[in-house]
C-alpha cells in the first residue's frame, strides 16, 4: 500500500511540475507577444478625418487639448437637496480598465452616486438646413450599469461661450437628447428632440418609439459600444448600436406627443345630456318567473338507478392494521405512547366496503334562480362624445428636422456605477465621414476583442511551433494522466477483490498455524530494498488500530498484487 500510495504520489507531482510549466510558458511574454504582431493598418492611432462635414470630433487622447476644449458645470442641479445638488461628480481622462488597444484614453466618469456635468463648444454651429445630422459616440459601461444614464445633449444656440458652459444644468436648453438609460429592469436608449411650436414658440419634448430590439446586453457586458443618430432633412431617422440598426422612423410620425396637434378636439363645453341613454339592452320589464319554477331544487341528487354492487362489504373497514407490523423493540410507552400499527387498505374490500352511498347526478328538474331575459333598449342613443369643433391652437409643421441650432455637446448625468467611459464623440453632416470614424476607433476595438476571445487556440499553436520541445512536454503530460487513471483504477479493482475475499466467513486452517516457507523474491537480492520494505511495513503497522479495536486472535490473510513478497495485512473492520 505505501509503494502504490508513493508511486501515485510521484506520478502526479510529475503531472503537477508538467502543467505548471505549460502554465508558466503560457503566461509569459513571449507567449503574449504573438498577439502583438498585427497587421500595421490595425495598429491604433489617434484617429484624423476631414474638418469639412466635422462639426466636432474628439478622441480623448491628448488630455492637454481636452483641458483646454471641455468645460466642468459649477452650477447646482434644480429641485434637489443642497447637499446634493452640486456637480460635484469626477470627470478624468484614462485608459480602459480592460486595455484593448494600446495609448487610447478616454472620459471617465469615475464618481458614483453624484451629479455630474461636463460640455465642450462646437467647432461651428450645426444649422438644420440641407444636411444631416450624425452624433456619434462610444460608451463602455465598465462595472456595468445598475441605475443611470449615459446620454449625451446637443446644447440649443444660447451656449456660446465657456462662460455659458460653466452654468451647464440640467435645465439648460438643448435640442436632442440620445443615449442610453438604464433604472432597474427599465432600459433605453433615448432620442428626445424639443420642438417649438412655430404658432405661439412654446417649446415642447419629443420622444422616439421604443427601439425593436432588446438592448439588455449593452448594460452588463462591459463592452465598448458605439451609439449612432441619424437625422435627415426628409423628417427620417436611424439609431444604430455597433453599426446594427435599433430604431428607425419619422420625425412626424413615430414620436410621443405627435409633433402636429389634432385639426379638431373635442368642445369642452358640450356636456352629456341628463337624458341620455347609453345603454344597448334592458332587463324585460313584461317578463315574470313562470309558477313551476322552482328556485329550491338541488343541482345534483341521487342516482336512482344506481344499486350497491355485489360483495360489497358494509360491515367491512377500507382500511385496518397491519398484521405484519410489529411494535419496534425500542418502542418505549412511557415517551412514545401507545404503540399502534400502521393502516393498510382492507384486502377483503376489492369491491368496496363501508356504507354504501348512490353517485350523484345532474338534477333534471333544477333551474337556479331565476332572472328576466334582456331586450333591446328601445331609448338607446349610442355612446355619448363632445362634439367636435376646431383646434385654436393647431398648426402643421411640415418641416420638423429645421430644429434650433446647436451650439455646444455636454453629458449632464447621475449614475449608481462608477467608471463610465466615453471615446471617439463625433458630430458631423455626412454618415461616409461618420463610418470612417468608426472605422479608426471602435472597428479597432470590435476587432481586437473578438481576435482575444476567438484565438486563444492559435496563439497557443503558434506558441508551440515556435517551441517544438512543448509538444514533448504536453504528450509526456497527457501520457501521465492516463497512466495515473489507469494505475489507480486497477489497483482500486484488485484492492477491492481482496477486501471482498477476505470479508467472507471461513473455516479455519489446521495448517494456519505452521510455519510456512518463504519462496525466494527478488528482495532476497537486495537488502537495501528489503530493508526499506521492512520500514514501510513498520509504518503501517503503527496505523493500525489498537489491540483493543481488533482482537488478537484475528487471523492474518493473504493478499494478492502487494509486490514480489508475500505480505499480510488484518482484515477491515466492519
Amino acid at each position: 500500500m505505501a509503494r502504490l500510495t508513493g508511486e501515485v504520489c510521484v506520478l502526479s507531482a510529475l503531472l503537477v511540475l508538467v502543467t505548471s510549466a505549460v502554465n508558466v510558458y503560457a503566461e509569459s511574454e513571449d507567449f503574449n507577444d504573438i498577439t502583438v504582431e498585427v497587421e500595421e493598418e490595425d495598429q491604433y492611432r489617434s484617429p484624423s478625418i476631414d474638418s469639412k462635414s466635422i462639426y466636432l470630433a474628439e478622441h480623448f487622447d491628448d488630455e492637454t487639448a481636452f483641458k483646454k476644449k471641455w468645460v466642468k458645470s459649477e452650477a447646482k442641479k434644480q429641485g434637489v437637496d443642497e447637499n446634493i445638488a452640486k456637480y460635484d461628480g469626477k470627470w478624468e481622462i484614462q485608459a480602459p480598465s480592460r486595455k484593448i488597444l494600446r495609448d487610447d484614453l478616454g472620459l471617465v466618469l469615475t464618481t458614483e452616486a453624484k451629479h455630474a456635468a461636463i460640455s465642450a463648444l462646437l467647432d461651428r454651429p450645426f444649422e438644420f438646413k440641407d444636411k444631416p445630422l450624425i452624433v456619434q459616440y462610444e460608451v463602455t459601461m465598465q462595472e456595468g450599469q445598475n441605475c443611470g444614464g449615459a446620454y449625451i445633449k446637443l446644447l440649443s444656440r444660447g451656449a456660446n461661450t465657456k462662460a455659458d458652459l460653466r452654468k451647464f444644468f440640467d435645465q439648460t436648453p438643448y435640442t436632442i437628447m440620445f443615449g442610453p438609460d438604464k433604472c432597474g429592469n427599465d432600459n433605453k436608449l433615448h432620442f428626445i428632440f424639443r420642438h417649438k411650436n412655430p404658432k405661439n414658440g412654446t417649446i415642447e419634448e419629443k420622444h422616439s418609439k421604443k427601439p425593436t430590439q432588446r438592448l439588455e446586453d449593452i448594460y452588463k457586458d462591459k463592452e465598448p459600444h458605439l451609439y449612432t443618430l441619424v437625422v435627415r432633412p426628409d423628417n427620417t431617422f436611424s439609431v444604430y448600436v455597433d453599426h446594427k440598426e435599433v430604431n428607425a422612423g419619422s420625425l412626424l410620425e413615430d414620436f410621443t406627443p405627435p409633433v402636429n396637434p389634432p385639426q379638431e378636439i373635442d368642445d369642452p363645453n358640450d356636456k352629456k345630456p341628463e337624458d341620455w341613454d347609453e345603454r344597448e339592452k334592458i332587463v324585460d320589464p313584461a317578463a315574470t318567473k313562470p309558477d313551476d319554477w322552482d328556485e329550491s331544487a338541488p343541482a345534483q341528487i341521487p342516482d336512482p338507478a344506481a344499486s350497491k354492487p355485489a360483495g360489497w362489504l358494509d360491515d367491512q373497514p377500507d382500511m385496518i392494521p397491519d398484521p405484519d407490523a410489529q411494535k419496534p423493540s425500542d418502542w418505549d410507552e412511557d415517551m412514545d405512547g401507545e404503540w399502534e400499527a400502521p393502516l393498510v387498505d382492507n384486502p377483503l374490500c376489492s369491491v368496496g366496503c363501508g356504507a354504501w352511498k348512490p353517485p350523484m347526478i345532474p338534477n333534471p328538474d333544477y333551474k337556479g334562480i331565476w332572472r328576466a331575459p334582456l331586450i333591446p333598449n328601445p331609448h338607446y342613443k349610442g355612446k355619448w362624445a363632445p362634439r367636435k369643433i376646431p383646434n385654436p391652437d393647431y398648426f402643421h409643421d411640415d418641416t420638423p428636422f429645421r430644429m434650433t441650432p446647436i451650439h455646444a455637446v455636454g453629458f449632464e448625468l447621475w449614475s449608481m456605477s462608477p467608471a463610465l467611459l466615453f471615446d471617439n464623440l463625433l458630430v458631423a453632416d455626412d454618415e461616409a465621414a461618420a463610418r470612417d470614424w468608426a472605422r479608426q476607433t471602435f472597428d479597432l476595438k470590435r476587432a481586437k476583442l473578438s481576435r482575444d476571445s476567438d484565438s486563444a487556440v492559435e496563439r497557443a499553436l503558434q506558441y508551440l511551433a515556435a517551441n517544438p520541445w512543448l509538444y514533448a512536454v504536453l504528450v509526456v503530460a497527457a501520457f501521465l494522466v492516463v497512466a495515473t487513471v489507469a494505475y489507480c483504477c486497477c489497483t482500486d479493482s484488485k484492492g477491492s477483490d481482496d477486501l471482498k475475499k477476505t470479508d467472507g466467513v471461513t473455516e479455519d486452517d489446521p495448517h494456519e498455524d505452521a510455519p510456512q516457507p518463504r519462496r525466494k523474491t527478488a528482495l532476497d537480492a537486495d537488502p537495501d530494498q528489503h530493508q526499506e520494505q521492512e520500514q514501510d511495513q513498520q509504518q503501517e503497522q503503527e496505523q493500525e488500530p489498537e489491540p483493543e479495536e481488533v482482537a488478537e486472535t484475528t487471523p492474518l490473510v493473504d493478499t494478492d498484487g502487494a509486490g514480489d513478497h508475500q505480505r499480510k495485512r488484518k482484515p477491515r473492520k466492519e
